[in-house]
C-alpha cells in the first residue's frame, strides 16, 4: 500500500461542486489501495478577501490577530471537504495545523517550519480514514500561538507532511497540467514538461514560476521528496519534479539527454534600487548590504558599475521585493552621511526574465542566443545575472511579455496547440 500526500489549491476547491469533484477523486485515490492524506488550501479568493476584510477594519493589522483570521480559511476549506469525502461513504478526519503536528518558529505571517509530529494524522490513516489538513498554518509551541506560513505555505504543508510521514510521492493539484516552459497564461503554446530536476523548479520557482512555491521546492530537494504536479480537472499524468542520483539520470537512476533549456520564467515583483555616486572604496558594498539586511529585505540582482576615474565614485544598483523597497530606502537615507553617496534611485517597473535548463553546463552559445533573441525583438536589458544553469535579465516592465514570448520561440519551445488553464483568476 503507497502513501500518498495530495494538495489541492483554492482554485480546486473553490465553490461547493469543486469540493464534490475534488472528494470523488481523494476517494478513487484511497479505492486504489492507497493511504490518502490532503493538504488543502482556502476557498478560492477566500485569503485575499479576508486580508481586504482585515485593512478595512485596520489599516496595520496585528499580526497575531491576522493569522487568526486568514487561517480561518484553511479551516473552512478542510471540513466541508471531509464532510464531502464522508458523503461518498468513506472515512474522513479533518485537521488544523497545530493538530496535525505542523510546529512552526514564532514569526506571524512568514513562519518557519521546525518540526512535524504528525501522531494524530498517522492514527487516523492507522484507523483507515483519509486524513485533511489545513495548509498554510503552524503552531509555535513557545507562545502557544497560531502562525500562518505565507503565501504557497499550502504547497510546503504538503511537502512537509509527505516528508514527515515518508510519503511515495506529494502530488500538488493546480490549475494547469502540469509544470510548463512558460507561463501559459502569458505564452499560449508554451509546452508541457513531463519531468524536471529539483535544481531547475527551483530555479524556475526563484524566477517567479508560481506554480509552485520556492519554500516547498526547497524543502521537496532537501528531504528527497518527490513532487507530481497534476490537475485537479482532469486525470493527465502532469510532471515529476525529481531528486536525481547524479546530474544527467532520471527519477530512476537511468541516464538521460538532459533538455538545454527547461523553462522560461518572468516576475514582475520585484523593484531596483540604485545607490548613486558611492565613494569606490573598501568597505562601502559591505557597509550598504548590512543595513539593507537589517531591513529584512532579501536581495536578489546586484550590479556595480566601474568607478569614473575623475571622481572616484561608482553606483550600486539591486533588485528587491517591491514590498520591502520603502523600508530599505528609508533605511539607507538615514545613514547617508556615513556612507557617503550622492542619491537613490528607486525604479518599481522592472521585470524579470529567467532562462533555466541543466544542460547549460555543457552548452554553448545560450548567452548569445538570448541576448539576440532579446535584441530582435526590441527588448533592452537593463542588468544581467547568472548561475550554473540559469541566466536573468532585467528588462522594462510593460516589455517582460514580449520578452518571455521572444525568447521562448527563439529556442524552439513553442508547442503545436495552446495550454489550457482550467480555473484559477489571478488574483
Amino acid at each position: 500500500m503507497s502513501l500518498i500526500v495530495q494538495k489541492f489549491g483554492g482554485s480546486s476547491v473553490a465553490d461547493a461542486e469543486s469540493i464534490k469533484r475534488v472528494a470523488k477523486r481523494i476517494v478513487a485515490t484511497k479505492k486504489a489501495g492507497n493511504d490518502v492524506v490532503v493538504a488543502v488550501s482556502a476557498m478560492g479568493d477566500t485569503t485575499d478577501d479576508l486580508l481586504d476584510l482585515a485593512h478595512e477594519v485596520a489599516p496595520i493589522p496585528a499580526p497575531r490577530e491576522l493569522d487568526m483570521l486568514l487561517t480561518a480559511g484553511e479551516r473552512i476549506s478542510m471540513a466541508l471537504l471531509a464532510m464531502a469525502i464522508r458523503n461518498l461513504g468513506h472515512d474522513a478526519r479533518s485537521f488544523t495545523g497545530s493538530q496535525a503536528g505542523m510546529l512552526t518558529d514564532a514569526r506571524h505571517g512568514a513562519a518557519r517550519i521546525v518540526d512535524v509530529t504528525p501522531g494524530r494524522v498517522r492514527e487516523a490513516l492507522d484507523d483507515g480514514a483519509i486524513a485533511i489538513v489545513a495548509g498554510f498554518q503552524g503552531f509555535n509551541r513557545g507562545t502557544g500561538d497560531i502562525t500562518t506560513l505565507g503565501r504557497g505555505g499550502s504547497d510546503t504543508t504538503a511537502v512537509a507532511l509527505a516528508a514527515a510521514l515518508d510519503a511515495d510521492v506529494c502530488e500538488i493539484y493546480t490549475d494547469v497540467d502540469g509544470i510548463f516552459t512558460a507561463d501559459p497564461r502569458v505564452v499560449p503554446k508554451a509546452r508541457k514538461l513531463d519531468r524536471v530536476t529539483s535544481e531547475e523548479m527551483l530555479e524556475l520557482a526563484a524566477s517567479g514560476a508560481k506554480v509552485l512555491y520556492i519554500r516547498a521546492v526547497e524543502y521537496a530537494r532537501r528531504h528527497g521528496v518527490t513532487l507530481h504536479v497534476r490537475s485537479s480537472f482532469n486525470n493527465n499524468a502532469g510532471t515529476i519534479v525529481y531528486n536525481p542520483s547524479k546530474p544527467g539520470h532520471d527519477e530512476n537512476g537511468d541516464p538521460v539527454e538532459e533538455p538545454i533549456i527547461a523553462g522560461v520564467a518572468h516576475d514582475l515583483s520585484e523593484a531596483k534600487i540604485t545607490v548613486v555616486g558611492v565613494p569606490d572604496v573598501p568597505g562601502k558594498a559591505a557597509q550598504i548590504f548590512n543595513i539593507v539586511a537589517r531591513s529584512g529585505a532579501n536581495i536578489d540582482m546586484i550590479v556595480q558599475n566601474v568607478s569614473a576615474a575623475a571622481t572616484g565614485l561608482t553606483d550600486i544598483s539591486f533588485t528587491l521585493p517591491k514590498a520591502d523597497a520603502q523600508g530599505v530606502l528609508t533605511a539607507l537615507t538615514v545613514e547617508r552621511d556615513a556612507i557617503g553617496y550622492q542619491a537613490l534611485q528607486h525604479d518599481d517597473q522592472i521585470g524579470k526574465l529567467s532562462l533555466v535548463g541543466a544542460g547549460m553546463r555543457t552548452n554553448a552559445g545560450v548567452s548569445a542566443q538570448l541576448f539576440t533573441a532579446l535584441y530582435d525583438a526590441g527588448i533592452n536589458i537593463e542588468m544581467i545575472s547568472t548561475s550554473e544553469i540559469r541566466i536573468s535579465v532585467v528588462t522594462r516592465a510593460d516589455m517582460l511579455n514580449d520578452a518571455v514570448r521572444a525568447v521562448h520561440r527563439a529556442f524552439g519551445l513553442d508547442g503545436e496547440s495552446e495550454a489550457v488553464v482550467y480555473a484559477g483568476t489571478g488574483r
